[in-house]
């Protein structure tokens, strides 16, 4: 039985080096005409196949990736990066002989917000062809990343998303989706996520987005209005705000909402039953019933973020699958996106499981995630918050 598969979005990372932060907040920096100097160009596996894949690959699970490539230079260069961490892991990439494969080049300053420049490439189009049942069958978990980056999953209302979704819920998998910001000027930034979502989450178990990407899709108003940077959102949001999310998305259908909240931490909640969630179920469905748990993050000097959220998304599951609480694994969910943040690029930062706990286990410091009033309180047992709705 396999524990994992990780599917959906693949591509290539080009990280141009930025050591000095003055640079990123220089008014030279990136203007046009002008040359700015960087350092060497990381190159990496990204997206979400690559990001979360790999980290529950590093964290000991035994995984496999699903996601659609081309036949170009691109192509191989992913299939290298990926084959030097285990041979196996490209076994289930497909092929479209014609197609340009994905790549990012990820513009990520330490201690700076992020910047993406995309060619979605083959993720464009995937589809449920890509993803065997017969493979499906043998699993524990299917993990889904990025649909809004991948126009087939989002186009005609996620229909075919949906299709892949209850394909893999009815092969016994538990499903996990994780979503995308998309892009407010092309197609993605135009589709209905309000209804996708109504369609596709009664066969999801967990959904696991960051709050701006929730915000996007069911609230746009509300995130154009605030007048402030994308990254002081997440300081603007009180734990009320959070909670109705949650419940949005519960109403939906799906078993349990996990928010990525950045450097406030990560927020989980769950339904009142958790029944038929699969073979990747917790240990002890009732202790899972009916929780609001909000993590803080970890201190740990950030050298870039890319791929924090898919490694937090790995902790959670590898936590999951690992038969621990909620508690404990919102607690490694968190300290394995720490982890991540102290490289620059998405996967090196992640350690084993047994390194990771030891390190929890230690005393690690943590964040003030500034969770106050709602009906929220400090759990020092567990150094989370508990909220209003935990049972």
């Amino acid at each position: 039985m396999i524990d994992a598969i990780a599917a959906g979005h693949l591509c290539v990372d080009i990280i141009p080096e930025i050591t000095d932060p003055a640079t990123a907040t220089s008014d030279s920096f990136l203007v046009p005409g002008r040359l700015t100097e960087v350092g060497r160009a990381i190159l990496s596996t990204g997206g979400s196949v690559a990001n979360t894949g790999l980290a529950l690959h590093r964290l000991g699970l035994d995984v496999r990736l699903v996601a659609r490539l081309g036949d170009d230079v691109i192509a191989g260069i992913t299939r290298d990066i990926l084959e030097r961490h285990d041979r196996r892991l490209t076994a289930h990439l497909s092929v479209a002989h014609g197609e340009p494969s994905s790549y990012t080049i990820v513009i990520s300053p330490p201690g700076v917000d992020r910047t993406f420049l995309h060619c979605p490439g083959t993720n464009n189009t995937f589809g449920p062809e890509d993803l065997p049942v017969t493979l499906l069958a043998e699993t524990r978990v299917l993990h889904l990343g990025y649909p809004p980056l991948m126009r087939r999953m989002y186009a005609d209302g996620g229909v075919e998303l949906a299709m892949l979704m209850k394909r893999a819920k009815e092969a016994g998998a538990t499903t996990s989706l994780d979503l995308a910001m998309p892009d407010p000027a092309g197609h993605s930034g135009r589709a209905d996520w309000r209804g996708l979502l109504k369609r596709v989450l009664p066969y999801v178990d967990i959904a696991q987005p960051n709050v701006e990407e929730l915000l996007f899709m069911l609230h746009r108003d509300r995130l154009e209005a605030f007048q402030c940077a994308p990254e002081e959102v997440l300081d603007a949001l009180r734990p009320a705000a959070i909670s109705a999310l949650a419940e949005e998305l519960l109403a939906m259908g799906v078993r349990m909402v996990a928010i990525k909240l950045g450097h406030r931490g990560f927020y989980l909640r769950t339904a009142t039953e958790l029944s038929d969630m699969g073979r990747g179920a917790p240990a002890s469905p009732a202790a899972w019933t009916g929780r609001e748990l909000w993590a803080p993050c970890f201190r740990v000097p950030v050298a870039g973020t890319v791929g924090s959220g898919d490694a937090t998304s790995a902790g959670l599951i590898t936590g999951l699958l690992r038969g621990q609480s909620a508690e404990e694994a919102l607690t490694t969910a968190v300290a394995v996106g720490a982890c991540n943040v102290e490289a620059a690029d998405a996967i090196s930062g992640v350690r084993p499981w047994d390194e990771t706990q030891r390190r929890i286990a230690a005393g690690w410091e943590r964040l003030d995630a500034r969770v106050t009033g709602d009906g929220w309180h400090w759990d020092a047992t567990h150094s989370l918050f508990r909220g209003p709705a935990d049972g």
